[in-house]
């Protein structure tokens, strides 16, 4: 048999979130995200307490001294939200829903204490409108997930004292006046208890304030269900949300598991292509290696050719008489014939072939001894005239294009002028 337990949460909002919760509570929204919210079963909500517009009605309370908020910032949390809640088998098999408003009747009384007083709760609604589809699948009818939600401001009292500024020293440092003053950290802040042992230890607030509602519902006779989860700090998720947050986990599992099967399928493909690599650099060396092979196979068929050739003329020939004579037939004649007649024809091949190897020498020795003279004269000469022609090819062409125009013979009686009349000066 599931346990039944009793759970209250605590979440703090900036003033930026009035709208979004009163029209999630208030049931303002045309649609929700949430499919389990039947807008036909709305008219069976119960308001505790409600108020024209949570927004407008806090702007009145601090407009009218009511609360103060002194010393916050601009985005600081202004209100906070009590959600009550006990499993939808409980209120199931106490009754359903009258039973369900009985209890959270009981439960508002508990939050009016804990916002220090119903001045300072805004709205009051218990939802009976939220279809618990795991429970009614499993009965076969509509079972609803009772839950009431309480908004209210957080306030404490806060003593504000006389300044220096006071014209009267006396009251210097005393208490001028105590202002409801708006915080949240304040409100909620941990506690340091005695156990049973003696010793001090820090209890977080949320967590007394499970046991709060634990024991005033028990002693309000409200029984079958257990406190909820002791210590516990987990803010208040909708049914939506929370559906969202385990989606999430889930997502996440399953991209991490396809994000392994991606690197396995990374390494496997980085080793197949170093084997593939590894193989067309084998295929190389196989390709170069039968390349090298075929080449030793051509030389050797040559060399195999050769030799049987002089196998067969040094077999041609046998000796016949004791004088040693040699006699050959018909056929090793005509092969020996044909033999001596191309070498005695490759004889003058092989003269020309040497003569032009010779007259190739020469030229390539004289074409060197000229490169020297060209190194030791001209050359850096002749780099000038290209870098010139690359900086101002226009101007070099026309000194060049002018020397030209002057036949030598001119050029050199000019010169010729220049010097007698150099030397007539020198006299």
């Amino acid at each position: 048999m599931k346990t039944n337990r009793s759970v209250v949460r605590n979440q703090a909002y900036p003033k930026s979130n009035f709208s979004i919760r009163e029209r999630h509570n208030e049931r303002m929204n045309e649609s929700y995200g949430n499919g389990d919210i039947l807008s036909e079963w709305a008219p069976f909500n119960v308001h505790f307490k409600s108020c024209a517009s949570y927004e407008q009605t806090f702007n009145r309370m601090v407009d009218d001294g009511i609360i103060s908020l002194r010393g916050l910032k601009p985005d600081a949390k202004v209100f906070d939200e009590l959600v009550f809640d006990v499993n939808s088998e409980y209120f199931e098999n106490n009754g359903g829903y009258d039973y369900a408003k009985d209890f959270y009747a009981e439960a508002y009384k508990l939050a009016i204490k804990e916002a220090g007083g119903e001045e300072y709760v805004l709205s009051a609604t218990l939802h009976a409108d939220e279809r618990n589809k795991a429970l009614s699948e499993k009965l076969g009818y509509n079972v609803f997930h009772y839950h009431l939600h309480v908004v209210y401001v957080p306030v404490v009292d806060k003593e504000v004292t006389w300044t220096t500024r006071c014209k009267d020293p006396a009251l210097v440092g005393k208490v001028k006046e105590v202002i409801k003053q708006v915080s949240n950290s304040k409100k909620w802040a941990s506690q340091k208890i005695k156990g049973e042992d003696g010793k001090e230890r820090l209890v977080y607030s949320y967590s007394l304030l499970q046991d709060r509602y634990f024991e005033h519902m028990k002693n309000a006779g409200y029984t079958d269900f257990e406190r909820g989860e002791r210590g516990s700090t987990t803010e208040h998720l909708e049914v939506l949300e929370y559906k969202i947050q385990k989606e999430t986990e889930r997502a996440a599992m399953i991209a991490a598991v396809v994000e392994k099967k991606y690197e396995a399928a990374a390494d496997l493909d980085k080793a197949i292509a170093g084997k593939e690599q590894t193989a067309a650099a084998l295929d190389d060396k196989t390709e170069k290696r039968q390349k090298q092979l075929d080449g030793l196979e051509k030389k050797t068929a040559v060399l195999k050719e050769d030799a049987a050739t002089f196998a067969e003329i040094d077999c041609m020939g046998e000796k016949k008489t004791l004088r040693g004579d040699i006699a050959v037939s018909p056929a090793d004649w005509k092969t020996v014939s044909g033999l001596a007649k191309e070498g005695v024809k490759s004889r003058g091949i092989i003269a020309g072939l040497q003569k032009k190897i010779s007259d190739f020498i020469k030229r390539i020795t004289g074409l060197e001894t000229e490169l020297k003279q060209y190194k030791g004269l001209g050359v850096t000469d002749s780099m000038k005239y290209y870098q010139a022609l690359q900086r101002a090819p226009r101007r070099l062409l026309e000194i060049v294009a002018d020397i030209l125009r002057k036949p030598p013979e001119q050029e050199k009686a000019h010169n010729d002028r220049n010097l007698a009349c150099k030397n007539d000066l020198s006299h």
